[in-house]
């Protein structure tokens, strides 16, 4: 979701920034001199209610693996946020940039655990890959004649 722009004024990158609860009317870019292969390439500033230019986040360059197209990336931070607002920037210093944001994806709470067509995970299929219940209608243990009272280790 294109969330504002940034284009060259005046020899310098400026724009805006909003969103259902954020106005950022004033925002800019100021690059980063650093020879640090880790620095970003711009501070990302806003002009703040006292009408001073304050540090708001940060963009590093990044390339989209699918398609290989450069492109920024960062946040926006403030303490009037309740969390860091995800940013990205696309296109160039000198035709400017759409300012994007997207929702973080919710990483699954078991990690990388998730049915594998080649695992089996039960006697119909189903079951994520956890196997058959042992719990009886009622929720009771089930006894289970195979299982050996011992485990060899």
């Amino acid at each position: 979701m294109n969330i504002g722009e940034i284009k060259p004024v005046n020899g310098r990158l400026q724009g805006h920034i909003a969103t259902r609860t954020i106005d950022l009317p004033k925002v800019g870019l100021r690059p980063v001199q650093s020879m640090h292969e880790r620095a970003p390439v711009f501070e990302v500033v806003a002009l703040n209610v006292g009408r001073r230019w304050v540090q708001v986040g940060a963009l590093w360059e990044a390339t989209a693996n699918k398609t290989g197209e450069s492109f920024l990336q960062g946040s926006i931070d403030d303490p009037s946020l309740a969390e860091p607002l995800p940013i990205a920037l696309f296109g160039t210093d000198a035709e400017g940039y759409r300012v994007a944001w997207r929702r973080r994806e919710m990483r699954d709470d078991f990690g990388g655990a998730r049915q594998n067509a080649g695992r089996p995970t039960g006697v119909d299929g189903a079951g994520g890959g956890f196997g058959e219940s042992t719990a009886g209608a009622d929720g009771s243990l089930m006894a289970q004649s195979d299982l050996d009272d011992e485990i060899p280790y």
